[in-house]
């Protein structure tokens, strides 16, 4: 095994940079904006999972989505973290459903009730065609499908965006494409 050695940063007061710093607008490739799977791990919980734990480890986390999966490690839907603090929470309480015994399963959107961009057309995309495509949905993600290798490809975020376009929208609240949508063309 090697050994490492530990320097003296006294004598350093120049952090390193890219090459091109890449200043983003609403005519930028929409790639600039996409979590691409096959270069970042998605993140996933599994199905059976508590949905309290998921939610704690969500909000400890910062994230406001992950990618559900079977035993298999095989995609069955999505779970937001609103789904977890909203109005269905609560109804599943109400109705006399114990809070620790509830699963992810319970509030998970299923993939068969969900759509999805295909990966192609964000290619040839940019980041205007992407906000105002989802204008109208007012979800904080979507997902990106590539329909030749039948693969979820990546996800693109609200508050991606925002961050890297660099909007003055608060990202810990609800985002939406419309939010941006708003910020950018009023």
């Amino acid at each position: 095994m090697k050994t490492l050695s530990l320097y003296d940063t006294t004598p350093i007061d120049e952090l390193a940079w890219p090459d091109t710093p890449t200043t983003l607008d609403v005519s930028s490739p929409a790639l600039k904006v996409f979590t691409d799977f096959e270069k970042v791990e998605p993140l996933v919980i599994e199905s059976s999972s508590f949905a309290k734990d998921a939610e704690v480890a969500m909000k400890k986390t910062h994230v406001r989505l992950k990618l559900v999966v079977d035993n298999d490690n095989k995609f069955v839907g999505v779970l937001s973290l609103d789904d977890l603090i909203g109005p269905e929470f609560m109804a599943k309480v109400v109705q006399g459903f114990k809070r620790e015994e509830l699963r992810v399963t319970d509030f998970m959107t299923p993939k068969d009730k969900l759509k999805a961009f295909d990966y192609s057309d964000v290619a040839n995309s940019t980041i205007g065609n992407l906000i105002e495509a989802l204008k109208e949905r007012g979800q904080q993600h979507c997902l990106v499908i590539d329909r030749d290798t039948h693969k979820i490809r990546g996800l693109i975020s609200a508050s991606d965006i925002a961050r890297k376009l660099k909007l003055s929208i608060n990202i810990n609240s609800e985002s939406s494409f419309s939010n941006i949508f708003n910020v950018l063309y009023a």
